[in-house]
């Protein structure tokens, strides 16, 4: 068992680290005034991350990605983490490994432009009855001739006003059981696509989070990712890693830079004739945060290394949602409490970020559902615990 990074792995956390300090955390300010990101901003950001060769890291080489491991694709979504959603996603990329599900034709339309930064896209399963429970959706796509009708509507699809197609989630057989879903890939041009208001939010600042409506939208079968109703076992299996780094590492990636801001203004403020980092109480904050990163961090690396092995990761993955998103919180209150009422200023980044914390709690499921998942996968196969001996 080993626990230092390798050469390679210090090399492409120490250059994301540094392009997200010099190139990202200057323009969030200007987002968090405007609520958007310029275009001219957003496409040299793009070009720098591309040049360097951190965009799309998560997609196999083959398809000209970074062809990074799930361990080091974490190490690297950490340090995404201590950033904006929106400039992450323009610099970066948000390529889903579900369009590796796609057959020759499809990967060639929609996976390799993603990859090369041509195209977006965004995932559309959150339905107003449907967000944690995925299988409740109501949207449906009925057979018309080889190809489909698709009805219904989404919301809360991130980066929809930027995207140009979308996975869609559509019931395809409505009287079978368990439920008939399909994955489709749907271009936002398609006629009877339209995109509703943008649902603003307590945070996430610059990213768009949008309703989708779908009116008699003809879809061939090349629209179908993966086999009729296969759509939930797709999802499952290729969003776990998504989760995993979206929430998971990043939100680790957040708490860590609000416990370095905490312990750096414990040390330069002073009360008393001292550092506030003196008292006990202050000291106690610092503490619970590190071993809480810590903590919520190592069970990252755990599940992602499961997912390297070809292990069925889900449990691991549910715990790292559950722990990193609380951690993510508790960080955030306790580093607003350290600043006193500078923390709740707007002044400073403290209080955006402590808005931003709130949503991973949230989303790709709720704390509840994963406990649920857990605590049911503990029930039927014994204690979930990571086993020495195994």
């Amino acid at each position: 068992m080993r626990f230092d990074l390798t050469e390679e792995q210090q090399m492409i956390v120490a250059t994301v680290r540094r392009f997200v300090r010099d190139e990202l955390i200057p323009l969030e300010d200007g987002i968090e005034e405007t609520g958007r990101l310029d275009p001219a901003k957003a496409k040299a950001i793009f070009e720098k991350s591309r040049e360097l060769g951190l965009y799309a890291t998560n997609i196999p080489t083959e398809y000209g990605g970074g062809g990074l491991s799930a361990v080091d694709t974490m190490l690297v979504e950490e340090q995404f983490g201590h950033t904006k959603d929106i400039l992450i996603r323009r610099a970066f990329g948000n390529v889903y490994e579900s369009l590796l599900e796609g057959d020759a034709a499809q990967k060639e339309r929609w996976l390799l432009p993603c990859v090369r930064g041509e195209r977006t896209c965004s995932i559309a399963i959150t339905e107003p009855g449907a967000g944690s429970d995925a299988a409740g959706i109501r949207t449906s796509a009925a057979r018309d001739g080889k190809g489909y009708l698709l009805n219904g509507g989404k919301h809360f699809i991130s980066d929809g006003h930027y995207s140009d197609f979308f996975i869609v989630s559509a019931v395809t057989d409505p009287a079978a059981k368990p439920r008939h879903v399909s994955l489709f890939l749907v271009d936002k041009d398609l006629p009877g696509v339209s995109v509703g208001r943008d649902q603003k939010m307590m945070g996430i600042t610059g990213t768009s989070h949008v309703e989708l409506f779908f009116e008699n939208v003809k879809l061939g079968p090349e629209h179908r990712l993966g086999a009729e109703g296969q759509g939930l076992a797709i999802a499952y299996s290729t969003l776990g890693r998504v989760r995993l780094a979206q929430v998971g590492a990043r939100a680790i990636g957040k708490a860590s830079r609000l416990c370095t801001m905490m312990t750096d203004y414990a040390n330069e403020r002073r009360q008393f004739g001292k550092a506030i980092g003196q008292f006990q109480m202050i000291q106690q904050m610092i503490a619970d945060s590190v071993i809480d990163i810590n903590g919520a961090r190592l069970m990252l690396l755990r599940a992602a290394w499961e997912i390297d092995q070809g292990r069925d990761a889900r449990d691991w993955i549910s715990m790292v949602k559950v722990e990193a998103a609380e951690t993510l919180g508790r960080v955030a209150d306790r580093t607003v409490q350290v600043f006193g009422g500078m923390g709740y200023c707007s002044e400073l980044p403290v209080e955006r970020l402590y808005r931003d914390a709130r949503i991973f709690r949230i989303f790709d499921g709720t704390s509840e559902i994963h406990r649920t998942v857990i605590a049911k996968s503990a029930m039927k196969r014994g204690a979930a615990l990571w086993d020495i001996g195994a």
